[in-house]
């Protein structure tokens, strides 16, 4: 016999909340399958069986506070047989209710789709549109549904020739990895399977009172943004409110409390009627996680803005002599950002506070150069992640960035793309903007800001000339970068620019 067992959670992290069993008592399980997903305060961690056999035992329900090496279950062997569950014992996680099956085609049988792993951090997403219908005919790698998560959307392809007999998870369902989100008669043609009543709405759950028990997750949303737990119904075991359900509530202007004054409950808000001019849109996971995440960094850094000045006659000049034979050499277009990104890994080699993030109490150097590049697309701003910058030339970096683009519009960028950048540099001079001051991309403590290149006349040599000039912006964490580093990285960025030979000399 074997037990399931807490995995040490972090070094500051001291419990955590059992979220989804995904196997019963009675279930055969191989290694290393995920049984159980656990949520702390930080983030969400998966469980694997550490041997094959049957799990015979539940010990540790959903909803239940575990602490590292608590004993969560047991796996026996090959069919062994299940310890009855004495009276007090959790119950273990449902199965997902679904509509009944239409009976398939006698030519194949029932195959289920199901919503694919999306991520480490990411525990759920929601359906964003169906590409078929029931009894519509489907081939093999044929695109069925759109999955939209809070960093990308997932594409769901068709596991065999066939019909779709059944949809399980509407559009607009939340879904987890793994959920059955429709089932294909394979090898049917259309018109030869029923379609499948429509999947019924699940009932909602009863509303959780503010003083029962919150996961670590939840508790840490509430002590950090002061949102009211009151009114929030709750879709976790027993009503529970999940980290999702916080997450959601922070969407409604009422859910954050003003002050931590008790006050009678109101009547929930109507939301305001649209006038015939107007129209209400339900805003995509994406966006209520930019908004979510860029709130967030305003109220946890302290944030502060420095300016400058570079004078761009020396790029724009080497880009204007260069460009021709640098594109009929490397296959791409020569551009600015190649030029700021090495001026960037440059200054934040003087200034490491800069490539740096704070961990509670400690702060976190980072000995690599991974930049994360602003992109606007049409369902809103990514930052993807080029890595290791510092090895890069620039015609290296003027690739990367350029298939990162490319990939941000398709919508095809992969978790990995988006996580893990040390610096950030987004450029709103390619909508003109002549000055900003933006926000940082936590856990980072700097972006750099890039504006629309005038002519403007200077001063040079006791002589007033017009030079093309472009203002920089450098938002920084006060935290642990004080006003002279800030300043400093960004007047070294306007030295590497003006003279761009530095790159060469390494000066």
């Amino acid at each position: 016999m074997a037990d399931i067992l807490t995995p040490v959670l972090g070094e500051s992290v001291s419990e955590a909340t059992i979220a989804k069993w995904t196997k019963k008592p009675g279930d055969a399980v191989k290694k290393d399958e995920i049984l159980v997903e656990l949520e702390t305060d930080k983030v969400s961690l998966e469980v694997a069986a550490p041997a094959d056999g049957t799990l015979t035992e539940i010990l540790a329900g959903e909803g239940d506070t575990v602490t590292p090496g608590a004993v969560l279950g047991r796996i026996g062997a090959a069919g062994a047989a299940v310890a009855s569950a004495p009276a007090a014992a959790p119950a273990t996680a449902p199965a997902p209710a679904a509509t009944p099956a239409a009976a398939p085609a006698a030519s194949g049988a029932l195959l289920d789709v199901k919503t694919p792993v999306m991520g480490e951090s990411v525990a759920e997403g929601a359906i964003s549109r169906w590409a078929k219908k029931v009894g519509e005919s489907v081939k093999k790698d044929e695109i069925l549904v759109e999955i939209e998560t809070d960093k990308v959307a997932v594409e769901v392809a068709s596991p065999a020739d066939g019909v779709i007999a059944e949809i399980v998870a509407a559009d607009g369902a939340t879904v987890t990895p793994g959920q059955v989100i429709a089932r294909i008669a394979a090898g049917a043609s259309a018109g030869s399977v029923a379609a499948a009543p429509a999947p019924a709405a699940a009932p909602a759950a009863a509303p959780q009172k503010a003083s029962e028990h919150l996961s670590p997750a939840v508790q840490r949303i509430v002590s950090e943004t002061g949102l009211s737990t009151a009114g929030i119904a709750g879709t976790g075991k027993d009503g529970r409110i999940t980290k999702g359900d916080a997450l959601a509530a922070l969407a409604t202007p009422a859910a954050v409390a003003v002050a931590p004054v008790a006050a009678a409950p109101s009547a929930p808000v109507a939301p305001r009627e649209v006038g015939p001019r107007e129209e209400r849109v339900k805003m995509t996971r994406l966006r209520q996680t930019i908004a979510r995440r860029l709130k967030e960094s305003q109220n946890t850094a302290a944030q502060l803005t420095t300016f400058n000045e570079v004078d761009m006659s020396t790029v724009m000049s080497l880009r204007n002599a260069y460009k021709d034979v640098f594109e009929k050499r490397h296959g791409v277009k020569l551009g600015f950002m190649s030029f700021f990104a090495k001026a960037v890994v440059a200054a934040l080699k003087d200034i490491p506070a800069l490539n740096a993030e704070i961990e509670g109490t400690d702060i976190i150097y980072k000995n690599h150069y991974d930049l994360g590049v602003a992109v606007g697309t049409e369902k809103g701003l990514v930052v993807p992640v080029l890595r290791d910058v510092d090895d890069l030339s620039l015609a290296g970096i003027e690739k990367g960035i350029a298939a990162l683009g490319k990939q941000a519009r398709d919508g095809t960028l992969s978790l990995d793309q988006l996580q893990g950048g040390t610096f950030t540099i987004t450029n709103g001079g390619i909508y003109g903007s002549l000055m900003s001051t933006p926000i940082l991309n936590m856990p980072q403590v700097g972006i750099l800001g890039m504006h629309a290149i005038k002519e403007r006349p200077m001063v040079v040599n006791g002589q007033i000339v017009a030079r093309p000039m472009m203002y920089l912006a450098l938002s920084y964490d006060h935290r642990i970068v004080d006003g002279k580093e800030a300043v400093t990285f960004l007047v070294r960025v306007k030295e590497g620019l003006e003279d761009p030979q530095r790159f060469v000399l390494d000066v």
